[in-house]
């Protein structure tokens, strides 16, 4: 460490450090602890404290299982639930230069993951801008969904976000950042949670840019009755009367967590209405009340700049942990396709049509499996959410990842979370997983990403030296930024696979 740096915050004074041209400050509290009573409820406000509080580490993580991305790196960090709704701050300077602000919210299907999982140092020294990342509740804890229960909130994830981002709001002029120029980015299910806050009254205000990445409003998502059905496999599995939230609250949120993996075997990406067990955001009408995409298609959120996108190969990175993924044949391609279309309500015509329009890009079954899953998770639902807004808002941008990880052979292309090292430049020496390996061709793409995104959240424009010329998108042209080895623009990218999805998503 080779300084310490002090500030004076609404809730009391925190002493972070500076590293290298960066000031750290980690783990600050912005919300009561949620354990007894407040277990279930909206996040209360801190107790102020006295004397100097050292923000110098991460502090404990949500209550959660095991994430199978955190495992590539061995990491296991301690869970708490008393002392888990925290912040991050990145900055360069303790100063009044009013630095455009970029909120991070971590994926994890909202049922993993973490604010630490990456460091905002280099988009700091890249941009000059202020890095906040967050924790926020997960799973049972964060979107247990009781609407019959008058003493328990609905999305108190979301509702922990918005409180992070009051305390942005407030206080983050001391760490040299700009309360009025705040972009919020996520991928995955940080990217839904982008989505999800667009359309929430008690977000209106705290942030002014958006970038959902891998991740936007799913047209089938939010559905309450899905929400239901966990509430009511969970208090069976726990032996708990329906109603009677002091037994829940008393229970450990190790137990909790168990009963949540017991009950929730596949929590993969898919947020159609149909998968009975799925955590995450709801429309419970108060909190969130109207679908995303009704809102955005309403005007909702026409004051906020949107740069949305995805990877072209997203579901290959579940391939990781599918010993069978090499398996599929014809028929087992029509088995996978026909169950995706059969949640829109189609029937088999449409999955042989479906899949006939994607024999002509795709060599394999197991590639067109991964481009149609893909498709109906990540790149459609971000395609909509481009669509409706970019009706009110001119500043609108779409991005496609399709730069090849080179790890196995290639068999994993532009998988899910691939990008999010390019846009935090976090390149490594050897390659990991969803991390590349630091070379000449991975620092230039990650160089334009992160000029990208920078531009994106200083101006709502982003575009910068590092790009082609970047245009709005719109419905006709549907212009769309290529991030590859070549980086380019691209009218209407795989438009004929977009054009199926049309009466499906």
């Amino acid at each position: 460490m080779e300084n310490d740096y002090a500030v004076e915050t609404t809730n009391g004074k925190i002493r972070g450090y500076g590293r290298r041209g960066v000031i750290k400050f980690k783990g600050i509290p912005y919300a009561a602890p949620p354990v007894g009573d407040l277990r279930f409820k909206p996040p209360a406000p801190v107790e102020p404290w006295g004397g100097v509080r050292d923000t110098l580490e991460y502090s404990p993580i949500v209550p959660q299982p095991p994430a199978a991305i955190e495992s590539m790196f061995g990491e296991q960090r301690e869970q708490n639930e008393a002392e888990c709704l925290t912040l991050n701050v990145w900055t360069s300077a303790i100063d009044d230069k009013k630095r455009p602000v970029m909120f991070f919210i971590h994926g994890g299907g909202f049922v993993t993951g973490t604010g630490a999982s990456l460091d905002g140092s280099r988009l700091v020294l890249r941009g000059d801008v202020v890095v906040v990342s967050i924790n926020y509740r997960l799973g049972t804890l964060g979107f247990l969904y009781m609407p019959d229960e008058p003493d328990a909130a609905a999305n108190v994830g979301l509702q922990d976000m918005v409180a992070a981002l009051k305390f942005v709001k407030d206080n983050i002029s001391k760490f040299g950042g700009d309360s009025d120029n705040v972009t919020i980015f996520g991928e995955s299910a940080g990217g839904f949670a982008v989505a999800s806050l667009l359309a929430m009254p008690s977000a209106k205000g705290l942030f002014h840019r958006a970038i959902p990445q891998s991740g936007a409003a799913h047209p089938l998502g939010f559905n309450a009755k899905a929400g239901t059905r966990v509430y009511d496999r969970l208090i069976e599995k726990l032996g708990v009367k329906k109603g009677d939230l002091d037994a829940l609250r008393k229970i450990s949120s190790e137990d909790l967590i168990k009963a949540q993996v017991s009950i929730m075997p596949d929590t993969g990406g898919d947020f159609a209405t149909d998968r009975p067990l799925r955590l995450g955001p709801v429309v419970d009408k108060e909190i969130l009340p109207e679908h995303p995409l009704d809102a955005l298609r309403n005007g909702y959120a026409k004051e906020i700049d949107i740069l949305v996108g995805s990877n072209l190969d997203e579901t290959k990175l579940w391939n990781m942990w599918n010993p069978n993924a090499d398996k599929i044949d014809e028929d087992g391609l029509f088995k996978g396709v026909n169950a995706i279309v059969g949640l829109t309500g189609k029937d088999e015509n449409k999955t042989k049509e479906l899949i006939e329009v994607y024999k002509e890009k795709r060599k394999t079954p197991r590639d067109i499996m991964d481009a149609v899953s893909t498709d109906y998770m990540f790149r459609i639902p971000s395609i909509r959410l481009a669509e409706t807004q970019c009706v009110h808002q001119k500043n609108t941008y779409m991005y496609l990842f399709t730069w090849q990880s080179p790890l196995k052979g290639g068999k994993y292309g532009a998988m899910h979370a691939l990008e999010l090292a390019f846009v935090f430049g976090v390149l490594l020496p050897k390659e990991i997983g969803i991390f590349p390996k630091k070379n000449e061709e991975t620092q230039a793409i990650s160089d334009a990403m992160m000029d990208t995104w920078i531009s994106f959240a200083r101006s709502g424009n982003p575009n910068n030296a590092n790009i082609p010329q970047f245009p709005q998108y719109d419905n006709k042209e549907r212009a769309t930024i290529i991030f590859d080895k070549k980086i380019e623009i691209v009218n209407d990218p795989y438009g004929k696979e977009r054009a199926a999805w049309i009466d499906l998503l």
